[in-house]
């Protein structure tokens, strides 16, 4: 599992010319998912996720979490995430997850982050999607359960099938 975790002033994501998701200061999370990706891996990617302090205190160092700054979070579903571009011009998408499981898997990191954080909007699974943000900083921040669960330590998970 990957997250791409882009702190912004505000984001929002559009489908069709509708919004199905805005948020004011909080992460806009970008999440991609493999198939051998699970509820286990994605608590402890949940956990990672809430506990970063990434934003600044009164002393101008991050030291504050998205709960410290009452942040909001858009997570966004992007199997691009798992793009294999070593061989050819053309990306490979092989590792993302199929998408019924992938969709499962998203909707559950919506509802567990939905019981933590007071505002979660959502992009819609599998549509075409725009996403509209105002980076702050820029700070950007990769995720992935491969350093979250090395040497297989996440229930289920194995380093090894990629």
């Amino acid at each position: 599992m990957k997250f791409v975790i882009q702190r912004v002033a505000h984001a929002s994501c559009t489908v069709d010319e509708i919004t199905t998701g805005s948020i004011r200061k909080g992460f806009l999370v970008f999440i991609g998912i493999t198939e051998s990706d699970t509820t286990e891996i994605a608590d402890k990617m949940i956990k990672k996720l809430l506990g970063l302090r990434i934003f600044e205190d009164s002393a101008g160092k991050t030291n504050l979490s998205l709960n410290d700054v009452a942040g909001e979070l858009l997570l966004i579903s992007q199997f691009t995430l798992y793009a294999d571009c070593r061989k050819g011009n053309r990306p490979s998408f092989t590792a993302a997850a199929k998408p019924e499981p992938a969709k499962k898997l998203y909707h559950y990191i919506i509802s567990s982050c939905k019981k933590q954080i007071s505002v979660v909007e959502s992009g819609i699974f599998g549509a075409d999607m725009k996403i509209s943000l105002l980076n702050d900083g820029p700070f950007t921040i990769i995720l992935d359960s491969d350093a979250i669960c090395p040497n297989n330590s996440c229930n289920g998970h194995s380093t090894n099938k990629r």
